[in-house]
């Protein structure tokens, strides 16, 4: 019942690594503002929060935070760190069942329950997953598809919902 979580992380995480291998070792310290994160900040950042949600508030066995980050900063060596712990959570995903989904948690400062979190996860992913597709556009990089076509790719038979007479359809 719950296999759609396992696949939507696999997902997510397949997309996420997507983008970030559009840049390059030389964009890492690029910000698009002042007070915006670096693109180095942004891979941290995502390492870091995922292991802190699945430890702290879905209940995961993870690694020591002290040991998440590679020692070299590269594309490339976050990448691969990115992606290695997330397929570690895939088959711990894939074992959770209906009660422990259910149940609450602390999450912060309020309680949530197990399942709402996780979709928060996924959601607060996205969210950076776009910061870093809008610094492509601001480095005039081309952006990956994710969930549907973009201005650099496309194929047959992509619809996007971009008129209402395509919103009209049933």
């Amino acid at each position: 019942m719950f296999q759609h979580l396992r696949d939507t992380y696999e997902s997510e995480t397949a997309k996420t690594a997507s983008v970030w291998r559009c840049f390059h070792d030389g964009d890492l310290a690029y910000r698009v503002h002042p007070k915006s994160s670096s693109v180095l900040d942004i891979f941290k950042h995502q390492i870091l929060s995922e292991r802190r949600f699945f430890a702290e508030f879905i209940g995961f066995s993870e690694p020591p935070a002290s040991e998440l980050l590679p020692a070299e900063p590269s594309v490339d060596a976050y990448t691969r760190r990115f992606e290695e712990l997330a397929y570690a959570r895939f088959g711990k995903i894939s074992d959770m069942d209906e009660i422990t989904w259910s149940q609450r948690v602390r999450f912060f400062d309020v309680e949530r329950e197990r399942i709402w979190v996780f979709w928060r996860r996924v959601l607060h992913s996205a969210h950076h997953r776009t910061q870093l597709t809008v610094y492509l556009r601001m480095l005039d990089r081309p952006v990956p598809s994710t969930y549907g076509p973009t201005a650099d790719v496309t194929w047959t038979g992509a619809d996007p919902t971009t008129t209402v007479e395509a919103a009209a359809r049933q």
